[in-house]
């Protein structure tokens, strides 16, 4: 069975760091475009960063940009969203998304979510 478990989130003081992991089970992200979203309290779902596993382009929102750093590690089927100079407003639940298409068909997972808090 398809599966997506996030990781790594956590409470943290501003200016502070975080790693999330999105580990893939039933399937290799190979082909796929994962992404990470999030969403803070009363907001809409919005989209952070995201990683095109065929040809390793990166993309990211302009607010995360230059602090936020997207990976993968292909041996462990995981892919990371490291995390520095957090600020309060990153403060949301973090999800990962692993989207393709394939013989007219579309893929498409959701983890369940990871809760990351910027306070101090």
């Amino acid at each position: 069975q398809e599966r997506l478990v996030e990781s790594g989130g956590g409470l943290v003081q501003p200016g502070g760091s975080l790693r999330l992991s999105c580990a893939a089970s039933g399937f290799t992200f190979d082909h796929y475009t994962i992404g990470w979203f999030r969403q803070a309290p009363g907001k809409e779902r919005e989209g952070v960063s995201c990683l095109d596993a065929s040809n390793g382009n990166t993309y990211y929102a302009d607010s995360v940009k230059g602090r936020f750093t997207i990976s993968r590690d292909i041996a462990k089927n995981t892919v990371y969203l490291q995390m520095n100079s957090l600020k309060t407003e990153d403060t949301a639940v973090y999800y990962c998304n692993a989207k393709t298409y394939a013989a007219y068909k579309e893929y498409d997972y959701w983890g369940q979510g990871t809760q990351v808090t910027v306070s101090s």
